[in-house]
């Protein structure tokens, strides 16, 4: 694939998905070389011109699958997705997941990913852990929804992404509902050091419903967990308002 003719949907995937500061699109589409499993070519011949946006496009560079990983996929395509879940896992938060698949094209089916390792595995008590310390209740919003005596329509949100060495552990959860917890990964909502709710100003909502859900929250404090259960630890504050909170931060 010529880097002229992905540059406009890569550039997309990245504002949407990748991290809060401005990232070039030529910095993946050369970087990823690094790893041995793509390799990139100019009209010439030669290598990778590096990462220059007017270069790339200038020297005609084309990208592709290093040969051996090609001839691997093409042996057995069970490959692709499974090679498509271990890189989600080890780079997304899983609410993120369905998202980059539907905006890469991409299709996983649950019998196809079966048999993938990941050299992490997440502490299933995590989960119950933080629901118990914010006792059920989202701490953005106050939502405690129950269905059938199970708590509905809330999760048990990372603060630091797993996938970055997050902890699975209170000091770096907090009970979110479904839409807060989106929002937190999407970098639409974050957390300052008063412990008080942050909303991007480039979220746009001119509906009731998102200035009631969202633009509300703007300078509200979160809740705390019971007495006997730590706070999120500043350090994993730092790194989400630094790493995918989408700054500056509306006044309150």
């Amino acid at each position: 694939m010529f880097y002229s003719e992905v540059e406009e949907h890569l550039a997309g995937l990245l504002r949407e998905f990748g991290p809060p500061r401005k990232t070039s699109p030529a910095y993946p589409f050369h970087y990823l070389t690094s790893d041995g499993l793509w390799e990139v070519r100019t009209a010439d011949g030669g290598s990778s011109p590096g990462p220059h946006v007017g270069v790339l496009r200038s020297q005609a560079a084309r990208g592709q699958l290093s040969g051996e990983l090609a001839a691997a996929l093409r042996q057995d395509p069970r490959l692709l997705p499974q090679l498509c879940r271990a890189i989600l896992d080890v780079n997304f938060e899983p609410s993120l997941h369905d998202d980059i698949c539907a905006a890469a094209g991409i299709d996983l089916e649950s019998g196809e990913v079966a048999g993938v390792v990941v050299p992490r595995r997440r502490d299933r008590a995590f989960r119950e852990q933080v629901m118990v310390a914010y006792e059920y209740q989202c701490a953005f919003c106050g939502y405690d929804g129950w269905l059938s005596g199970t708590a509905v329509g809330l999760d048990a949100a990372h603060v630091r992404w797993w996938a970055f060495d997050g902890p699975d552990d209170v000091t770096n959860g907090i009970c979110l509902c479904a839409l807060h917890h989106k929002l937190f990964d999407k970098g639409a909502l974050g957390i300052n050091d008063d412990r008080r709710v942050t909303v991007s100003v480039h979220f746009v909502g001119r509906g009731p419903a998102a200035r009631h859900q969202v633009h509300a929250l703007a300078g509200r404090p979160i809740s705390t967990p019971q007495r006997a259960f730590p706070d999120v630890e500043d350090q994993h504050i730092a790194w989400h308002s630094r790493e995918v909170f989408r700054s500056p931060a509306r006044a309150a």
